[in-house]
């Protein structure tokens, strides 16, 4: 077992904290950066792994990388990894501002490559954190435990590992071997013969559900997929200018400041801008493909609109979905080999946030403007939060449009603190024992 103590430690190699990396070698004083870790639990570093299909495009511009739009100049920008592995004039006669999704993977894995101070240990799984305390009862830090038992004690902790899948109670009860969360998808049909024929059924209305319908037709060639959809049909995202514009991070101050209630509001008219949607192009792409399926005599694939599953139960080789048709209330049961789940994360805070709050004695997680959670005590260590804090900073907190942004605003926080409390300042070397 081995016990390392750093300053700042991160977990998740996402794109939330790889931004403050970037950040931080960039902001902050080299000895800082140093003592700087990121936990992965993989061995590499892949954005949205469990759907990097190859033909999966981003929805956003690829100015919003890790960096741009805090700082055009930065040798860690997306057009600077391009030019770096000479694939820029071949992008740029694309005429696209949307990249492969794949190829925004590549990019990141690049810029965890690329850093000079901030490290990043793989395979390091956390699976438990506590707070340390001082002998006032302050925090003084925090110790997490890895998978294995290994340790590391932190004086700043930054959680970016995302939201927890979820898991709608209705299929609570299925085999494991027969549910697959889309983010699962990739790697679980990697595990599928795709010489067999298969029924699968997708469920869910949104971008996920839809590319993973999509993607069975080329993973699982002889299957016969249906997806199940509560909706009247499929809806495109809300893209106009106008809304997009509160994807600024400028708009992150005004949402702040908003009473609750309004944010809220805000909140729920901002859905279709991210959520229960498609983007209008891949909402054209499936309607073509259904489209040709039936014009050459081959509909394999099934749309089963203004339906919602009431119950699922497995029945020997089969999984059995009671279907409920919302135009009359008729429930029919379905018959399949496979379910996959296209909904969503559970809109809670994940449950290492839950479990490290409860530890703390917080009744509720509150974060400042700055992304650090409120302690409700003295602590010279913080705790700071990435992509769970729609409901203080708007929706795009969990989205890549505000990541370079907020990277500043955390690394700011950081150095302000270190700067009122220099008897305090924390270790700024790593240090490694084996115990």
């Amino acid at each position: 077992m081995t016990v390392q103590e750093v300053d700042i430690l991160m977990i998740g190699a996402g794109p939330a904290n790889l931004a403050l990396a970037v950040a931080l070698e960039e902001s902050a004083p080299a000895e800082m950066a140093r003592s700087a870790l990121i936990l992965e639990q993989h061995s590499d570093v892949k954005w949205q792994r469990g759907l990097l299909l190859p033909w999966a495009r981003s929805q956003v511009s690829f100015l919003k990388d890790l960096v741009t739009l805090r700082n055009p100049r930065s040798r860690f920008s997306f057009l600077n990894f391009l030019h770096e592995t000479g694939e820029l004039d071949r992008f740029v006669n694309l005429s696209t501002f949307n990249p492969y999704r794949w190829q925004l993977s590549a990019y990141q894995q690049w810029v965890a490559g690329s850093f000079q101070h901030v490290k990043i240990r793989y395979n390091a799984r956390g699976e438990r954190v506590v707070p340390r305390l001082g002998d006032d009862g302050s925090i003084a830090g925090w110790t997490v435990t890895l998978a294995g038992g290994d340790v590391v004690h932190c004086r700043d902790l930054v959680i970016g590992a995302g939201r927890d899948p979820h898991i709608p109670e209705v299929f609570a009860d299925l085999p494991a071997e027969r549910v697959v969360h889309s983010s699962q998808y990739s790697t679980r049909l990697a595990e599928a013969d795709p010489g067999r024929t298969l029924r699968p059924v997708v469920v869910g209305g949104a971008q996920s559900a839809v590319e993973m319908f999509m993607a069975l037709s080329q993973d699982l060639p002889q299957s016969r997929p249906t997806i199940v959809l509560r909706s009247i049909g499929f809806q495109n995202y809300q893209t106009s200018k106008f809304v997009n514009e509160l994807f600024f991070p400028s708009f992150v101050d005004e949402f702040f400041t908003m009473q609750p209630e309004t944010r809220e509001q805000v909140l729920k008219e901002m859905h279709l801008t991210n959520y229960a949607g498609l983007a209008p192009p891949f909402a054209d792409e499936l309607y073509n493909m259904l489209y040709q399926q039936r014009m050459l005599g081959d509909q394999r694939s099934t749309v089963r609109p203004l339906t919602e599953v009431v119950g699922a139960r497995a029945d020997r080789d089969d999984v059995v979905l009671d279907l409920r048709d919302r135009k009359n209330g008729k429930v029919e049961p379905l018959r399949c080999d496979l379910v996959l789940l296209g909904t969503g994360y559970d809109a809670r805070m994940p449950a290492m946030v839950r479990d490290l709050a409860a530890r703390t004695g917080l009744d509720e997680v509150a974060v400042s403007r700055r992304y650090r959670v409120e302690l409700g005590r003295p602590a010279s260590g913080a705790l700071y939060l990435q992509g769970v804090n729609e409901a203080t900073h708007g929706i795009a907190d969990s989205l890549i449009s505000v990541l370079s942004h907020r990277s500043q605003d955390i690394t700011d926080d950081m150095l302000a603190r270190r700067a009122s409390e220099p008897a305090q300042g924390g270790r700024l070397t790593e240090r490694v024992r084996t115990a």
